[in-house]
């Protein structure tokens, strides 16, 4: 196994006004190579079709009790990662098998469907359309069935990915985390979005190539739900995954979870009713809360709190430190 290092900007995005908080911090994402892919379990999280296919995807193989195949020739097919990988792909595989002629309407009928390893049936003389799926990679060859038997082997030219998320030294579970995978261009990074829910900790099939990846840090905190649950605490990478590889990349988040508290003296009860704004020092609002005591999780950084209650306003400022959970107390004085 080799090591390769690449570099992680981590913003500072915030919810609210999604503006960046000025001296963005980097940090250092591990990444590690892993030879033989082949035997990885790639999780399918969205397979692809040729958009040539995409309209016969509805479209399910004839049942053998409603039309049987005429006498034809056997046609088995493999796949492999790159062109000099000898072992093929051993799971994870989605095969499908179109008629190359299309409908009227455009579609074409799905022959034979089949996630075994290898696919391998008998099917009548004629042209086919055959796709293969491993992830978010594939591969499409035209096949002319006549007379005899045929093997083929299609080559995906792909890799995977595998990203753990941390919050100091802690690996963060997959429900913590909202990760998006983009293909770059120039000027771009977020040219073209590939996978919107790619899961921390699986391995994740791709076409070789460049990629650009978004880790934004969710709140778990009472109250944090949908939209409104992710952080300003978001991990940004820029990787290459090369083919026949497995890249193992770590992004560490940097954030810890205030509770707010508007009281009449240090250490004092929170008083009920009161709403609450959380800003970064140039104003920008990353997030309004009601309660006595509500919580929310920051990236590190500096705040400044805002309480209101019973038509008065207070406030104060208070610095975030990573992994340090504390309250953030608002006095009346």
């Amino acid at each position: 196994m080799t090591e390769g290092t690449a570099k992680v900007t981590m913003e500072n995005r915030h919810s609210g006004a999604r503006r960046r908080l000025p001296g963005r911090m980097k940090s250092p994402v591990l990444v590690a190579f892993a030879i033989l892919l082949a035997g990885a379990g790639c999780a399918a999280a969205q397979t692809t079709v040729p958009p040539a296919q995409q309209k016969g995807r509805s479209a399910k193989p004839v049942p053998a009790e409603e039309e049987k195949p005429a006498a034809g020739s056997m046609l088995r097919l493999s796949a492999a990662l790159t062109q000099n990988d000898a072992i093929p792909i051993r799971s994870g595989l989605v095969w499908r098998i179109f008629e190359d002629a299309a409908r009227p309407d455009g579609a074409r009928r799905l022959v034979a469907e089949s996630r075994e390893a290898s696919f391998s049936a008998q099917l009548p003389d004629g042209v086919y359309i055959v796709h293969a799926a491993f992830g978010l990679a594939g591969a499409t060859r035209r096949v002319v069935v006549e007379g005899r038997n045929i093997g083929e082997k299609l080559i995906l030219n792909a890799g995977a990915l595998k990203l753990i998320d941390t919050l100091g030294d802690t690996q963060l579970p997959a429900l913590r985390l909202s990760v998006s995978i983009y293909v770059p261009e120039r000027g771009n990074s977020e040219a073209k979005l590939v996978l919107a829910n790619a899961r921390s900790d699986e391995v994740i099939c791709l076409p070789e190539g460049a990629y650009h990846i978004v880790s934004t840090l969710l709140d778990s905190s009472q109250g944090s739900q949908g939209d409104n649950n992710a952080t300003n605490s978001v991990v940004t990478a820029d990787l290459r995954v090369p083919a026949g590889k497995v890249i193992e990349a770590t992004l560490r988040h940097r954030a810890a979870t205030m509770t707010l508290k508007l009281v009449k003296a240090p250490g004092g009860e929170a008083l009920a009713n009161t709403s609450f704004s959380v800003l970064t020092p140039g104003g920008d609002v990353i997030r309004e809360l009601i309660g006595a005591f509500p919580s929310l999780t920051l990236a590190e950084g500096e705040y400044v709190a805002i309480a209101r209650r019973e038509g008065k306003t207070y406030q104060t400022t208070f610095k975030v430190t990573s992994t340090q959970d504390h309250d953030v107390e608002i006095l009346t004085q």
